[in-house]
């Protein structure tokens, strides 16, 4: 089955888009880090901190300029199974700091994690809907309350929820790259704390 079509993605204007090339596990790994580190720094700005001295992608003058209070972050993330939306997600939960396993929520629908960084400890809500057969089962669920949290959200297979979610901060579309070889991440910024986190990426 698809893991999107077109009509999928959110219906809303689209703030900054990027595409990224992942030729292998490696590129993949480096832009969870590139993404848990643009985190760090939407975090940092709000304490006037600074998100670390060895910050590899410095933030451009327009992106430090845009101070956005961080209020948590809405990503979904769409592909094929197997596109690698799950280890884009233990990328960054490794960037972050967790050192333990990254399950698949599959089973589980949610797997929550807490990290400690130099920002304060952070919650993360990995979402997996793809056993939802009607978006209904997204209310009954009671996941809702975790997006009013102030943390960040990764919910993949989003399009099983209909439009109960709402509009996210940012979409990470997976695909086959050329040939088949490696993925392309084409990434939307949907609001303005999703567009200053991907301008750091």
């Amino acid at each position: 089955m698809p893991g999107h079509d077109p009509a999928s993605l959110p219906a809303a204007p689209v703030l900054l888009e990027r595409r990224f090339e992942l030729a292998d596990e490696a590129a993949t790994n480096t832009f969870g880090a590139r993404f848990a580190h643009a985190l760090e720094s939407l975090r940092a700005q709000e304490s006037g901190q600074s998100a670390g001295s060895t910050q590899k992608n410095p933030v451009s003058e327009s992106a430090a300029s845009s101070v956005v209070p961080f209020n948590g972050l809405h990503v979904q993330l769409f592909g094929d199974l197997g596109a690698g939306k799950t280890s884009l997600v233990r990328a960054s939960l490794r960037a972050l700091g967790h050192p333990g396993r990254v399950r698949s929520p599959t089973y589980t629908l949610v797997e929550p994690y807490t990290v400690s960084t130099a920002s304060g400890e952070l919650q993360l809500y990995h979402f997996d809907l793809y056993r939802f057969s009607d978006p209904a089962e997204w209310a009954d669920a009671g996941f809702r309350e975790y997006f009013a949290q102030g943390a960040v959200c990764l919910v993949e297979w989003p399009q099983r929820a209909g439009g109960l979610l709402g509009v996210p901060d940012l979409v990470f579309q997976l695909e086959p790259g050329r040939d088949g070889e490696g993925r392309v991440l084409t990434a939307y910024a949907y609001s303005a704390s999703g567009k200053a986190c991907l301008e750091r990426c």
